[in-house]
């Protein structure tokens, strides 16, 4: 998985849990991401339906989600790879982009990196390893960035990792079909279901997802955009189309307490945290309202890695200091209250279920 602002990765095996808790079989990952959850609810055998706007996401769903990796033909991926990765360098719009003008990566990888992404477009447009060589590619060059994890800006000096070569691997498939939708969640969730389960994650307040992983965005479109700023982000970031109500304060809470209301399922579980625009009590108020009942379990976590570094001017000089480095995940549960019942008591043990590093 890439490095992922607000990644669920330590409450993965709570949320796994709570599935099989609930018998979970047909089950929505409303604002999938990397699809880490919807990777472990796909685990413990539901059919998943992975919806997302960004181009990034949907190709992780495809690869991830929407594959059956039981049957999949490892020994072409394979070979398919290691064509990939004998192709030679060439200066393109990537290394330009990304390595001249900013420094995300070093020109060497960025080199490759044009070269590989070019061949994929080119030769492998129609196969079924299309998405699955993109993923490859993306989790590649995520190993060898110079950023802090997210691509608003890159570090004053080289990142240790970037310096290696970038390597690219087969990525670790998951039994079973699914969905994969790129789609907004507003639209969406009214047209979707009935769920077993529904997983929301919804952004949280106003950095935005596009903007914050542009390059990702950009390696999927392929379509070389202008760019502007000293991080080189996508001209059309600057467009309404590409903004999300879950990024503006005043329609934040009207947007997702209308998903609550509206999303088809039995179980509706909602991960938030005490840093966000609606407030845990109305957040309850909302998932009681669709009848039944709701239980809250709450994990203390570390904040983003922005808060853990500090705050520093344009130059790299630290110039101020956070209020805080923790913060309290919140996992909300709503639906009939013989199985929400079921979820809190194991409040204690799912609290003490280890985080995974890869779901």
């Amino acid at each position: 998985m890439i490095k992922y602002l607000g990644s669920k990765r330590r409450l993965v095996p709570v949320l796994g849990a709570i599935a099989t808790v609930a018998g979970a079989r047909r089950a929505l990952d409303l604002f999938t991401g990397t699809t880490r959850v919807a990777q472990e609810l796909k685990r413990r055998g539901a059919h998943v339906t992975a919806v997302d706007t960004a181009r990034y996401a949907e190709v992780f769903a495809e690869c991830y989600v929407a594959l059956d990796g039981e049957p999949a033909d490892i020994e072409a991926l394979e070979a398919a790879l290691v064509d990939l990765s004998n192709r030679p360098g060439v200066d393109g719009y990537f290394t330009e982009t990304f390595c001249i003008r900013s420094r995300f990566f070093q020109p060497d990888n960025g080199r490759r990196i044009d070269a590989m992404r070019d061949a994929i477009e080119c030769d492998y447009r129609e196969s079924w390893m299309y998405p699955l060589l993109l993923t490859s590619l993306i989790e590649a060059a995520d190993r060898v960035d110079s950023t802090t994890g997210v691509q608003m800006a890159y570090v004053k000096a080289w990142a240790d990792r970037s310096y290696r070569p970038i390597a690219l691997r087969v990525p670790e498939f998951v039994p079973g079909p699914g969905v994969a939708l790129r789609a907004d969640a507003v639209d969406a969730v009214r047209t979707l279901g009935p769920f077993d389960l529904a997983y929301l994650d919804p952004p949280y307040n106003q950095h935005r997802y596009f903007t914050n992983y542009h390059v990702w965005e950009t390696l999927v479109a392929w379509d070389a955009p202008e760019h502007y700023g000293v991080a080189c982000k996508r001209v059309d970031a600057r467009d309404a189309s590409t903004k999300s109500v879950f990024n503006d304060r005043r329609a934040m809470p009207d947007a997702l307490l209308g998903i609550i209301r509206d999303v088809d399922a039995e179980l509706v579980v909602v991960s938030y945290n005490n840093e966000s625009w609606v407030e845990i009590d109305a957040l309850e108020a909302a998932c009681r309202a669709r009848g039944g009942v709701v239980a809250t379990l709450a994990f203390e976590s570390r904040r983003y890695v922005g808060a853990q570094i500090g705050i520093h001017n344009p130059d790299g000089k630290k110039v101020g200091r956070v209020s805080h480095l923790r913060n309290v995940e919140y996992v909300v549960c709503a639906g009939e209250r013989t199985l929400v019942d079921r979820i809190a008591e194991k409040g204690d043990e799912l609290w003490k279920l280890p985080a995974t590093s890869r779901s």
